[in-house]
């Protein structure tokens, strides 16, 4: 079917990926990473032409580099978008399709791709496991390590762990988030990422869900690192 569809980089947030995933960078472009996600959150097919040009910079690319920036670029964007994007990403046909597929022997990848692939598919499992539309991704890794894959030891940083995606959106100023970290453990239930203002007008993400869990940073603390001319992202 996605033959059909054309260039996967034809697509406005398809031509960001590849510029972003460039073998010709001296290293990763944030600021551009950062647009992409801005693209995937507000355009309708931004998620799907998103993972499109994700997957066409990854399949049978033998360029690691570039490999291992569109890595970098998906994580970007798993921890930056919502709902729309995760369901894409975290489904069995792309965790095999995709991450798996690179890292295959034939394919001679390098160690430190393979261990990143394992680290993504291990952190988006435990992240995930409590999203019944998500644990695909949870599947193929109970699946790997029951066929005997090591997996290295990651951190979850950035991510949400248990999170529920089904968002229900609302704007709150700063201030209101800065008075939240003195009350956090009141309303953990609540509080999530979606957009919110800051200060100087600009737009951050700050969604409540109906059950929030905190992991290993509370958005309130990110908030407060913000300056007044840039908006709060994960890498």
């Amino acid at each position: 079917m996605e033959f059909f569809l054309g260039n996967p980089f034809s697509t406005p947030v398809g031509q960001l990926i590849e510029k972003a995933t460039s073998s010709s960078l001296p290293s990763e472009d944030w600021a551009l990473n950062m647009e992409i996600c801005d693209i995937v959150n507000a355009a309708e097919e931004g998620p799907r032409d998103a993972v499109r040009a994700i997957k066409k910079r990854i399949v049978g690319n033998k360029n690691f580099k570039e490999v291992m920036m569109t890595l970098t670029v998906l994580e970007t964007c798993v921890k930056n978008c919502g709902y729309r994007f995760h369901v894409l990403v975290t489904t069995r046909d792309f965790i095999e399709g995709v991450l798996v597929r690179s890292i295959i022997p034939r394919n001679n990848p390098p160690a430190v791709l393979h261990d990143r692939v394992l680290s993504i598919i291990q952190a988006w499992a435990d992240a995930f496991r409590s999203s019944p539309d998500l644990t695909g991704v949870v599947s193929v890794y109970e699946d790997l390590r029951r066929k005997g894959l090591e997996f290295p030891t990651v951190e979850l940083e950035g991510y949400s762990s248990h999170q529920n995606h089904k968002e229900v959106k609302t704007w709150l100023p700063l201030p209101l988030l800065s008075f939240c970290a003195n009350t956090v453990v009141f309303l953990n239930l609540f509080f999530s990422w979606g957009p919110v203002p800051d200060l100087s007008g600009e737009w951050a993400y700050c969604h409540y869900s109906a059950c929030w869990s905190y992991s290993h940073q509370t958005p309130t603390a990110a908030a407060t690192e913000r300056s007044a001319q840039t908006r709060q992202r994960r890498k």
